[in-house]
């Protein structure tokens, strides 16, 4: 055996992260490696090889990266790494979201705080001024945190869904489903924002646990069916009972229409059936106020019911009651109570557990009333004149809802893991109109221009004067859908050919549907769906062939991470303790898809000496073998076992990433490499490499290089800084970086 190989100095010392990881991100950098065509020019990528492409679902430029956002890039690095191995062109696309609202309310709060003034003292372009610099503020700071994290993202392509590629690509989609008649203005109930004064969407909202009041009542003396509710001051504005027509108790009521004093306030009531209702529940009898209740206005849509606003905008009553009117509603409660308890009306009180609706952003209590915005319609059909689906034809009749199922029903579309598929076909079926408007200042403000009675909707204002753009903005999702083509050319890189068939171009050609959309569970309905009613309408395709949910991020005792319960984690400070390859392991290790995961010191530190028994082991095998002992020729029986064992657990590691099964593999590969490459077969080697003969030591020295090298590179998706550290100081003879070594299973 040669004479053994000198040991770089680099290896004398323990394993410090912090004197590695900012360097191995610039060589990366440097090498250009997170770029498809890079790699093409640098022969590290076969031109015709397949692609392999994920975009990066945006984070908030509201502020700084936390765990949840550290767990999905780890989990989306480490596919994107070793489909990259695997000799793919890889493309992964980097963003971050422009949040309307909660970036609005965050300038808001600094601007009363500091200045003691309110966007409507700065006027509506130096307000948006003053939240694009806090955006570009925060968007530089957060690009060096998704760097920390190890991303191998594609900085040369980085969007912002506020950027003018993005503006371009909203203003088209709007005008496009706004002509086929997709979108439209109208009227219904909202989940509406007292504090803030704008529309919100369902994941806007917060719901805090709380103790509440049921009062049980009946509308006067005479009135046959009892009610309950939580809210008294909205039953002024109630226009029927709706029981089950199959409850015997009340079957003779239905049909019936009461007219009613109701503590003081007229009221004509009708008992209407609808299956609906639970004859089980409570009274079994529900008072229908059709426009302070999203269900309830659909009863009232059922049984064509008229609707009764009670309730302004600010949350105060608007009803023609003296002592009622320009109240609380809190207020108006409290009266109403006393009023039904004065008239001998209220039959029952009893307290019980209720979640409160509050804006996450201004914490104002939701209202849900009546108001006149722009809307998705979900329901209606057109003709889809080109489409890529399965099972749908060109020119076929179909709604947006059909075409969300449908993707995922026919297996298009395989959510990860496979549970998630109830849940997202429970929330499709009983999908509504999407409410797209948002009354605030920041965002892609709606391609809508009125001129007397006018409307003008296209992707460029009018060209005359005297027309008026609409003041609201689009909800942040309705850009967001767009992500998977707006970020790869789309619409400029999509042509309509005359035979109506669509001529894909550039990026958008090479990369779309994408390969995988990896995201939170709590997001499948809110962006995963619209993804989809947006690629398939607009593309006719789907916009990804794999969803692969990810769970929460929860302490050592599985609570949620909060800064009230004084657990939060900061993962930039966690990587700076204990190394950015130990944090992204504490997450992957056993963590299957859709799972939450659980972080503790003590999971940290565990990884943290899982980094140095890496460089321990790399160090022995360096310092006791020498640089031709790296060919299987010179293997004996005894080494060939323990080589076979190691390359089935290769395989088993290697299918089970391209089954997404990443909390194995990442397991497999930890068991392995401590507990029988570094436990076992680095002890049982010692004294052979010391007192063995020369073919004994070389064939022991050839399996420690050959697993050990095969180790670190089936680690480096997992743990990219140390394997690649470690490949730059002992592999490197031909200059190329660990991220583009090939995968030693095929």
């Amino acid at each position: 055996m040669n004479e053994k190989r000198e040991i770089n100095e680099i290896f004398l010392k323990p394993y410090n992260a912090n004197e590695h990881e900012d360097s191995v991100y610039k060589i990366w950098e440097k090498s250009n490696i997170f770029s498809p065509e890079k790699c093409i020019e640098k022969g590290y990528t076969d031109k015709d090889a397949p692609k392999f492409s994920m975009v990066l679902p945006p984070p908030n430029v509201t502020g700084v990266l936390h765990m949840g956002s550290a767990f999905m890039l780890v989990t989306e690095d480490t596919l994107i790494r070793f489909n990259r191995m695997k000799g793919k062109k890889t493309l992964w696309i980097p963003g971050m979201d422009h949040a309307a609202i909660a970036t609005q309310s965050r300038v808001e709060k600094e601007l009363l705080k500091k200045e003691k003034k309110r966007k409507e003292d700065l006027g509506r372009e130096a307000f948006i001024e003053r939240v694009q610099s806090f955006a570009e503020d925060n968007r530089v700071r957060m690009r060096e945190q998704i760097k920390k994290i190890g991303s191998s993202v594609d900085w040369d392509r980085e969007a912002f869904t506020l950027d003018e590629p993005r503006a371009k690509a909203v203003r088209y989609a709007f005008a496009q489903m706004y002509k086929d008649g997709l979108i439209y203005r109208g009227e219904k109930v909202v989940n509406w924002d007292p504090k803030g004064q704008t529309t919100l969407s369902d994941d806007e909202i917060e719901y805090q646990e709380g103790k509440a009041k049921l009062y049980t009542f009946r509308y006067s003396k005479d009135f046959p069916i009892p009610v309950a509710t939580t809210r008294p001051e909205t039953k002024v504005g109630d226009t029927a009972v709706a029981v089950n027509p199959n409850d015997k108790r009340y079957k003779k009521y239905i049909g019936q229409t009461f007219e009613i004093n109701f503590v003081g306030i007229p009221l004509s009531i009708k008992v209407v059936s609808d299956r609906e209702i639970d004859p089980e529940f409570g009274t079994g009898a529900v008072g229908v106020t059709p426009a302070h209740s999203k269900v309830d206005e659909q009863i009232a849509k059922r049984n064509k019911l008229p609707s009764i606003k009670v309730i302004n905008e600010y949350a105060k009553m608007d009803i023609d009651d003296e002592e009622l009117r320009g109240k609380k509603t809190l207020q108006a409660r409290e009266i109403i109570v006393e009023r039904l308890k004065k008239a001998g009306l209220m039959e029952k009180e009893e307290e019980v557990e209720q979640n409160l609706s509050v804006s996450y952003r201004s914490g104002g209590t939701i209202e849900p009333l009546p108001k006149e915005q722009w809307f998705i319609d979900v329901n209606k059909k057109f003709k889809i004149p080109h489409s890529n689906i399965d099972g749908i034809e060109n020119g076929e009749l179909v709604s947006l809802k059909e075409l969300i199922l449908h993707a995922v029903k026919n297996k298009q579309i395989n959510i990860v893991p496979e549970r998630f598929e109830k849940v997202y076909f429970n929330w499709i079926e009983k999908l509504e109109d999407w409410c797209i408007s948002r009354q605030i200042w920041y965002g892609h403000r709606i391609p809508v221009w009125y001129k007397d009675k006018a409307v003008y909707c296209d992707t460029v204002p009018p060209k005359e004067e005297g027309w008026e753009q609409d003041p609201d903005t689009l909800d942040t999702w309705f850009s967001s859908a767009l992500w998977t083509f707006s970020t790869l050319g789309w619409p400029d890189n999509l042509k309509i050919n005359k035979d109506g068939t669509l001529e894909k171009t550039g990026d958008l050609l090479h990369y779309h549907p994408t390969d995988v959309l990896e995201t939170g569970y709590d997001i499948l309905f809110f962006w995963v769906a619209r993804m989809i009613l947006m690629s398939t309408y607009h593309l006719g395709e789907i916009p990804f062939k794999t969803v692969y949910m990810h769970g929460m991020v929860r302490d050592g005792e599985g609570r949620k991470l909060s800064k009230s319960l004084g657990n939060n984690i900061d993962p930039l400070d966690v990587a700076e303790k204990y190394g950015t390859d130990a944090v992204r392991m504490a997450l992957l290790v056993g963590t299957a898809p859709g799972n939450d995961t659980k972080v503790s010191e003590q999971k940290l530190k565990a990884y943290k000496h899982f980094s140095n028994k890496i460089w321990n082991v790399t160090r022995f095998v360096l310092e006791n073998t020498s640089t031709d002992s790296v060919d299987e020729i010179f293997i004996k029986e005894k080494e060939q076992k323990h080589l076979d064992e190691w390359k089935k657990i290769a395989k088993e590691i290697t299918t089970d990433l391209e089954k997404y099964r990443i909390h194995l593999a990442s397991e497999k590969l930890y068991n392995y490499f401590w507990h029988r490459l570094a436990d076992i077969l680095i002890e049982e080697s010692k004294s052979t490499l010391l007192n063995g003969d020369e073919d004994d030591k070389k064939s022991v020295a050839t399996l420690l290089n050959i697993i050990l090298k095969e180790n670190l590179i089936m680690l480096h998706p997992f743990m990219p800084f140390i394997t690649e550290a470690i490949w730059q100081i002992t592999y490197v003879e031909n200059k190329k970086p660990l991220a583009v070594e090939r995968w030693p299973i095929k």
